[in-house]
């Protein structure tokens, strides 16, 4: 919590989206294969899944080098778009999220959701979620120059709720590195198929197997309005 406007805000949640709130991370990495294979490029799928979560204007070139992104880059982004869009009916959300959203906003936490993704799937997962009239915000890629890693997202979601005092949650190191870099702690969960060690090694400060377990644990977290305890580390 931090004192503004002469009385005491409440720590603001920045909930990502793809990984954290809704299962797309295995239907992102399908579309980035199919995507990359249209176009001549043939990767393991393993190595896809490892940059889920890092921007896709800075996977392409990620894994396959500057040539590829100067030669192919926009159209491989291009017919991801569509190749994912063929599957958006098919995510669901994780147990508990939308609760999760409720009971944070019961406690008096801003809640926004953040995402570089474009609007139209967005709106979708706010629609899923149910969740457009109960967050506070959320951000699309119009709210950002440079994606996660880069801090840009964090930030913007941060301004959102005009609160420089927030805690991320997110799936990915691509999360952690990013909030890091905007200078606020991660709670991850092991859902977008990141290890617990990759997640604290990237950063984050305490690690659980779901949103469902967070919910169930939040008053050990700093989104108890606490500082995070160190806790045992998941069996």
């Amino acid at each position: 919590m931090y004192e503004g406007r002469g009385k005491t805000m409440p720590t603001t949640a920045i909930l990502d989206i793809d990984g954290t709130l809704v299962d797309t991370n295995y239907h992102h990495a399908l579309a980035w294969f199919r995507a990359f294979h249209q176009h001549g490029e043939v990767l393991p799928i393993w190595r896809i899944h490892r940059h889920i979560g890092m921007g896709g204007d800075q996977l392409v070139e990620s894994l396959c080098g500057e040539r590829v992104e100067r030669d192919k880059g926009d159209d491989i982004r291009a017919a991801e778009k569509v190749l994912y869009m063929a599957l958006i009916d098919e995510v669901e959300p994780f147990v508990g999220a939308r609760e999760l959203i409720q009971e944070l906003k019961e406690a008096g936490h801003a809640v926004v959701l953040a995402s570089s993704a474009k609007t139209d799937e967005v709106d979708h997962y706010l629609e899923l979620l149910d969740a457009r009239d109960l967050v506070d915000g959320w951000t699309d890629s119009s709210d950002v120059e440079s994606t996660k890693p880069e801090p840009d997202l964090v930030h913007a979601a941060m301004d959102k709720a005009d609160n420089s005092e927030a805690v991320m949650v997110g799936d990915s190191t691509w999360d952690c590195e990013a909030a890091q870099r905007a200078g606020i702690e991660t709670i991850a969960v092991l859902t977008g198929g990141f290890s617990e060690d990759e997640l604290r090694d990237a950063g984050a400060a305490v690690v659980f197997r779901s949103i469902d377990e967070l919910r169930k644990r939040v008053r050990e977290t700093s989104l108890d309005g606490e500082a995070t305890r160190e806790l045992p580390r998941q069996a």
